[in-house]
């Protein structure tokens, strides 16, 4: 497995979907239309059929789950062509942008074991998904966000209210983040920052080595972040549909 591939499958372990079937080395998975990860094909490595002969499996696969048909595809591989060859396309409207960066840096350049009023528990705190998610989460935003075999909801509360939370999830050597939130009333003040040491050092805490963020490329203030924070980017994927698909 090259390594952009085996990143890939990290993040994807790391956001588990509802429904994850295997194609082959593809992974067509569903979670009630929550996020568009958890919601198409991961087309890295070989499906074990042609690849419009697997598409048409993916298109089936989406129908009997409701969702639209979504291919998860990384920019310039081997997959790319073979999605663009059988006639699909880029979802340029997709709600999340259309094309996102998947970045890595070495936890040890960021983390700070005490970072100011930074926690990470197991469960996450009265608050956390309503900043995340929203106040009373559905099941598919309970299960890819609270399922994983090692998943800390990192938080920071003051006054009683939290004013800024994250996820992190440790596969293998890798801290996978998502999901982090400032209240507007308190961003510019460095919580980010401090909640992204203090997950990292949770992470080393639990053998993982490296983070990794997948972030649309219109996030311009994430992106500034995880730059100043040692975070390069690795790779790049976007969404494609059917060329018949509207949005």
């Amino acid at each position: 497995m090259d390594r952009v591939a085996e990143l890939e499958q990290r993040c994807a372990d790391a956001w588990p979907a509802l429904v994850d079937e295997p194609l082959g080395q593809w992974r067509m998975r569903a979670a009630n239309g929550f996020t568009g990860r958890a919601n198409s094909a991961l087309t890295t490595g070989d499906p074990g059929l042609p690849v419009p002969d697997a598409l048409r499996v993916v298109a089936g696969f989406a129908r009997s789950h409701s969702i639209g048909p979504t291919a998860h595809v990384v920019v310039g591989s081997r997959s790319e062509q073979g999605v663009a060859a059988a006639g699909w396309r880029v979802d340029v409207d997709h709600p999340g942008g259309a094309e996102s960066l998947v970045l890595t840096g070495s936890l040890r350049a960021f983390a700070s074991p005490k970072a100011e009023d930074v926690d990470v528990s197991a469960v996450p705190v009265p608050g956390w998904w309503e900043l995340t998610a929203q106040d009373n989460p559905t099941p598919a935003q309970r299960h890819v966000l609270g399922s994983g075999a090692v998943v800390g909801f990192g938080s920071v509360v003051r006054e009683g209210v939290v004013v800024a939370a994250a996820r992190g999830a440790v596969v293998c050597d890798v801290l996978h983040v998502a999901r982090l939130a400032v209240r507007p009333e308190a961003r510019r003040s460095g919580l980010a920052r401090a909640l992204m040491g203090g997950l990292a050092s949770w992470g080393l805490e639990r053998g993982a080595a490296r983070c990794a963020l997948q972030v649309a490329e219109h996030n311009t203030a994430a992106l500034r972040l995880y730059a100043s924070l040692g975070c390069t980017e690795h790779h790049r994927y976007r969404y494609w549909i059917p060329r018949d698909v509207q949005r």
